[in-house]
């Protein structure tokens, strides 16, 4: 079977799977959507409107109102791949976010996920 085009699912169907992550740690959604915001410059407003529409997930990333200058500072690894390696940019702002949601569920403050 071949593997899936992240970039092509639904936002609708991938927002979910990050919120449901956190949760399962002991963590809200508000802090997910207070997260994803940071990135990306989406309100929480627009995050909840988005999951009720059809965009992919390249195009909520490529139509985010302002991807935060600061997520350069984002390192580590996500699945073991090193994030300020990842050469494309869409996929390495698709794999921040994973990056701050594993930071999340892992426990850290929300001082030390909001890089500065």
């Amino acid at each position: 079977m071949p593997r899936a085009d992240v970039t092509q699912m639904a936002f609708a169907k991938l927002y979910p799977l990050l919120v449901n992550k956190a949760e399962k740690k002991g963590r809200t959604r508000s802090e997910v959507d207070q997260v994803t915001a940071w990135l990306t410059g989406y309100t929480p407003a627009d995050l909840a409107r988005l999951e009720q529409s059809d965009i992919t997930y390249a195009d909520f990333f490529q139509n985010a109102p302002a991807m935060n200058p600061c997520r350069t500072l984002i390192t580590g690894k996500v699945c073991g791949v090193r994030v300020e390696d990842i050469e494309g940019p869409l996929m390495r702002d698709i794999r921040y976010l994973d990056k701050l949601i594993d930071e999340l569920a892992k426990g850290k403050t929300m001082e030390q996920i909001l890089r500065k």
